[in-house]
């Protein structure tokens, strides 16, 4: 079957709250993909945002975005008013992330949320401790994580939000009695922690299972790694390089590339593959297991880590100090599969790619992904999409590619342009000249690059939702090295409308993909 579907962050849904959420216009939106006949809803990690507001770079690599529970189901509920929702300042933009906004707002409200609930529940049965069965079956099914996660958050919240890298030092260290005499003192604010994750569970469950019943499949993503700020480094020691004082030794990036002249220095610690193997990759085990409980698909960041990454030292002002060592490869996948089978996994092989890391891919069975905006530099393109293999997903661009009106507009070269124009027969000569490419029009560039996505021989075409819509720059989701201004951009009230519908749905049929 040859598949199709959008590629739509949560956040970019419209609504009142400031972001995109859990609530009414996610379920339209996934109305509009089965009436566009779509397959597949990819998202961005579900993970609580962290450093320049990166979903990459998350408090935990378990734990959901409180930013995305629905404020309207929490009213519908009683627990909070819609006086309480009216007088609280979200932002003031609708078509943008205002990320401080929400950080005082939401949790302002989020916690009015929590204090009604506990009141609500204290009230029943007599008993002050008393809560839901479904909130009992959530903590202990997540309790592997779960406890750390709101012991940590309790943690920050009492440090000023500072990374636990500055904290009082028994905390730091994770000394036993200064922890357990912290939780006895601070049960309602770790409570409050576990109260959003299980909110965020019950609401995303409903919006998966509306998306699985109307025919429509979840792509998550998985990072490969954790920051640096969070519950997972905090607990995991040897689960990452440490130095002799038990610091990170080196850190996660990538060279110079198309994206950044001195490489990525992304900060994040880097695995200590050696243990990892000697536990039978327990951790990765209970990650992916965790990951394709709350998605149907997953697509994996940075795959050609796993065969060899990129080693930065601790405390490098760019990523141009590092050097390239060797992942874990088959190793870890073999071990996931004897775990949990036939794993859905689409990998991310993009950047520099050795030979090692294309033999990894073809070894591992999972399709890798192809990127329209790279086709266009020169020569038989291996992006080209005569080039293209069944086994793999093909985009027009990924959300750390800009859009499709904006590269023809702007970021596209003046050869990559003309390539283009010639490949997609955009205009009348085969060879054309520089006027007759500048004559094109952004609009025609743009649908002869969807439509050349979709006539791929890859297995699955995954088109941004900015890209149907035609829209420019301000929906560039993320630009590498770029730190602040990224994951914001929003989609207007209305965006999926049913004439979009019918036009993705007839474009998609032409070439035999959807339902």
């Amino acid at each position: 079957m040859r598949e199709c579907g959008i590629l739509m962050p949560v956040s970019s849904l419209p609504g009142p709250y400031g972001i995109g959420c859990f609530g009414t216009e996610a379920l339209k939106f996934v109305d509009f993909l089965a009436e566009a006949g779509q397959n597949i809803w990819q998202i961005l990690p579900l993970s609580p945002t962290g450093y320049g507001d990166s979903p990459y770079q998350s408090c935990s690599a378990f734990a959901g975005n409180p930013y995305f529970i629905d404020l309207a189901q929490l009213q519908a509920e009683g627990l909070v008013d819609a006086a309480l929702l009216e007088e609280t300042d979200f932002g003031k933009e609708p078509l943008t992330v205002d990320y401080g906004a929400l950080y005082t707002g939401r949790y302002a409200v989020l916690r009015k949320a929590y204090a009604a609930w506990r009141a609500r529940c204290a009230g029943q049965h007599g008993c002050a401790w008393y809560y839901p069965d479904e909130y009992y079956a959530f903590t202990l099914e997540n309790e592997a994580w779960l406890e750390d996660y709101a012991l940590y958050m309790a943690l920050k919240a009492a440090n000023e939000m500072h990374a636990w890298t500055e904290w009082p030092l028994p905390y730091r260290k994770r000394d036993t009695a200064a922890l357990a005499e912290f939780s006895a003192q601070n049960q309602e604010e770790i409570g409050f922690w576990k109260f959003l994750q299980f909110e965020f569970w019950l609401q995303w469950n409903k919006v998966k299972a509306y998306a699985n019943k109307k025919g429509v499949k979840i792509l998550g993503d998985l990072p490969i790694y954790v920051s640096a700020d969070s519950v997972d480094a905090w607990t995991g020691g040897q689960l990452f390089e440490l130095d002799g004082e038990g610091k990170f030794a080196r850190v996660a990036g990538c060279p110079p590339d198309y994206f950044s002249a001195d490489g990525q220095l992304w900060g994040n610690p880097l695995y200590n593959w050696e243990y990892h193997k000697s536990t039978g990759y327990a951790w990765w085990i209970r990650r992916v297991r965790h990951a394709l409980s709350i998605y149907d698909l997953v697509r994996v960041d940075h795959f050609r880590g796993f065969d060899t990454y990129w080693a930065i030292p601790a405390g490098s002002e760019t990523a141009r100090t590092g050097r390239w060592e060797t992942g874990p490869r088959m190793d870890l996948f073999r071990a996931l599969e004897g775990a949990m089978g036939e794993l859905p996994i689409i990998a991310e092989d993009l950047g520099e790619l050795f030979p090692s890391v294309r033999q990894l891919l073809a070894e591992s069975g999972f399709p890798g992904m192809k990127v329209l905006q790279f086709a266009f530099s020169g020569g038989d393109n291996e992006y080209l999409p005569h080039n293209h293999i069944r086994n793999c997903v093909i985009y027009p661009g990924t959300h750390d590619n800009t859009t499709l009106a904006d590269w023809w507009e702007n970021a596209a070269t003046a050869k990559e342009k003309a390539n283009a124009a010639a490949y997609l027969h955009l205009t009348a000569a085969c060879k054309p000249t520089q006027k007759q490419v500048a004559a094109v029009t952004t609009d025609a560039a743009r649908i002869a690059l969807i439509r050349a996505a979709l006539a791929s021989s890859a297995q699955r075409a995954i088109i941004p939702m900015y890209d149907w819509l035609g829209i420019g720059a301000e929906a560039h989701l993320n630009t590498p090295g770029k730190l602040g201004g990224n994951w914001a951009w929003r989609a207007e009230q209305g965006f999926a409308a049913p004439a979009l519908a019918k036009q993705i749905r007839e474009e998609c049929e032409v070439c035999f993909r959807g339902r």
